[in-house]
């Protein structure tokens, strides 16, 4: 395990070096935002749910794996009636 260090001279190097790291990086992020013309979004603002495109239920996996299996053994009837069909002529 990594032993962490109590010492404030350290600790306030590092808080100054992830400071401007922060500064520089919402720089550039308003730069974009200037060259896109959007406004800034609050950073503690919660993201908005997007709209859905359809009025489809979400379904689990356990409900698509039956469905899938039921599928599975539609297709396996198919192929085995026209298997027998053909072989029959």
């Amino acid at each position: 395990m990594a032993r962490v260090s109590h010492d404030p001279g350290l600790l306030q190097a590092a808080l100054f070096g992830y400071q401007m790291e922060k500064e520089k990086i919402e720089g550039k992020i308003r730069e974009l935002q200037v060259q896109l013309r959007i406004k800034r979004v609050p950073v503690s603002a919660p993201a908005a749910k997007p709209a859905k495109s359809s009025g489809r239920r979400e379904m689990s996996e356990a409900a698509r794996a039956r469905i899938a299996a039921a599928q599975k053994k539609r297709w396996a009837e198919f192929h085995k009636k026209k298997a027998a069909a053909q072989s029959g002529d």
